[in-house]
């Protein structure tokens, strides 16, 4: 749960305020005030987590670290009425969950293929795709050449020695169906909904791969991470072998948030529990990052070929409308692609994330992290105009991912990660860069929100017919 405030209220907005000031007074107590003193948090945040990338410029390990202790040290339990801190939650007595199994019945796959636009691209046809992404500035160099490496590893491919949990298992984005494909286990921990269940055994059947999951049946499945934590930590460590947490959950509102939080106290215990646990996680492109100079080049170079339409609109608008992505020669650049329709409370829970992979990294953990492309699923394309502005992205240089794509493609690097795990650099931005498969938002002409009304007018006919 949200602290209660002054008023006794819980307070997501609150929350979010405090942690962002405790997180940027380690290194500018300036934009902590700053952050202290933003009156409407719901549409001013945008600017605070942007100075969370700046003031971090320099190291961001210490921002991070004391981001996640402001979150442990604010963040509450209910317990037998009463509110108590986080960290206790696992001294709770907790009754053992049972667990299901599912055997897939398929053949395991032992060469890379990558779904895309109603193709298997595999070989020399991945290896062209890859090129193209990374000319396009779809991808960065370092994304193709993982998954290169991965695809003339092919044995890499068989996580049969690592036991992958998955928290969110249901979700689109996740690496369940890949790493199951591939005939790995997975243990996989989702809300308990019947049709959840139902679909993600349906995959377990038709793969290679061994599902299991906390519950006694399929359809009984599952426990809520918000109110089940030491039922799941209880289940978790008795999991063999070597495991690897990764964290593809979501909620909408103010409970993703509470559930990022709860999911960071549950990693923080299992790896107490279980040295040598390592962590998986997904970036959101939709987020602030900072860049490398050639990226900061090529949008540059972009910008300077734009069309005389584009020149004329951003004339018209007072300059409001398609603004450049970066001052000429920033190095690092700042991409700044927060989305005001996702809100603070989603800003926040995947804050937490990046702060922990970066944390965690520095400390030894072995890390997946990567910077996943925009993707069509259906908690984005529920919001009408993320879908429209999907839709119509094309236009302005940015590739919107199908999910089945997209999590492929993000199950590759996390193979990769974990088969070559790479130390903590000196500054947090540099590792956040690796990997990243952003969908062009780092490379485009325009800065993001400054092209998205109208790549939503553009594209609102297309998400009419796919709607």
């Amino acid at each position: 749960m949200f602290p209660r405030d002054e008023d006794g209220r819980r307070s997501g907005s609150a929350l979010g305020r405090a942690v962002v000031a405790d997180a940027l007074r380690v290194t500018d107590p300036a934009a902590a005030a700053a952050a202290e003193r933003e009156s409407d948090w719901r549409t001013g945040y945008l600017r605070h987590f942007r100075a969370l990338v700046e003031a971090g410029l320099d190291g961001g390990y210490d921002i991070a670290r004391a981001g996640l202790a402001s979150v442990h040290s604010r963040m509450r339990v209910t317990r037998d009425a009463e509110d108590i801190p986080l960290g206790e939650v696992f001294t709770a007595p907790a009754e053992p969950l049972g667990t299901v199994t599912v055997h897939g019945e398929g053949k395991p796959e032992r060469e890379l293929v990558l779904p895309y636009r109603g193709e298997l691209l595999r070989g020399d046809g991945l290896r062209r795709q890859l090129d193209r992404w990374v000319e396009q500035g779809t991808i960065e160099a370092s994304c193709a050449e993982a998954v290169r490496e991965v695809a003339a590893e092919p044995d890499w491919l068989d996580l049969s020695d690592q036991r992958l949990v998955v928290l969110g298992a249901g979700a689109e984005m996740g690496p369940l169906p890949a790493v199951l494909a591939w005939g790995g286990t997975v243990a996989g921990i989702d809300l308990p909904r019947p049709e959840v269940w139902a679909r993600v055994a349906a995959t377990a059947r038709r793969s290679a791969g061994t599902l299991i999951a906390p519950g006694a049946t399929v359809e009984g499945a599952g426990v809520d991470l918000l109110t089940g934590l030491p039922a799941a930590a209880r289940w978790l460590l008795g999991i063999e072998g070597r495991l690897v947490l990764g964290n593809y959950v979501y909620a909408p509102g103010a409970a993703y948030p509470r559930l990022s939080a709860a999911v960071d106290a549950l990693a923080g215990h299992v790896q107490r529990e279980r040295p040598g646990t390592a962590l998986a996680f997904l970036a959101t492109p939709t987020d602030a990052f900072a860049v490398p100079a050639d990226a900061v080049e090529q949008a540059t170079a972009r910008y300077r070929e734009r069309p005389a339409a584009a020149r004329m609109l951003a004339t018209v608008s007072g300059g409001r409308l398609l603004r450049p992505n970066y001052p000429p020669g920033a190095d690092p650049g700042l991409a700044d692609s927060l989305v005001p329709q996702q809100g603070p409370n989603y800003a926040l829970a995947k804050r937490i994330q990046r702060w922990r992979a970066s944390v965690a990294r520095q400390e030894g953990t072995t890390v997946s992290f990567a910077v996943a492309p925009p993707t069509r699923t259906r908690s984005v394309t529920s919001n009408r105009l993320l879908a429209a502005a999907y839709a119509g992205a094309h236009l302005f240089g940015a590739e919107i991912f199908a999910p089945e794509t997209s999590n492929r493609l993000m199950a590759v690097l996390l193979v990769h990660q974990l088969r070559k795990p790479r130390p903590a650099a000196p500054v947090v931005w540099t590792d956040e860069a690796i990997g990243a498969a952003h969908g062009g938002l780092w490379r485009v002409a325009y800065q993001p929100r400054t092209a998205l009304g109208l790549a939503a007018v553009r594209g609102l006919p297309a998400a009419l017919r796919r709607s």
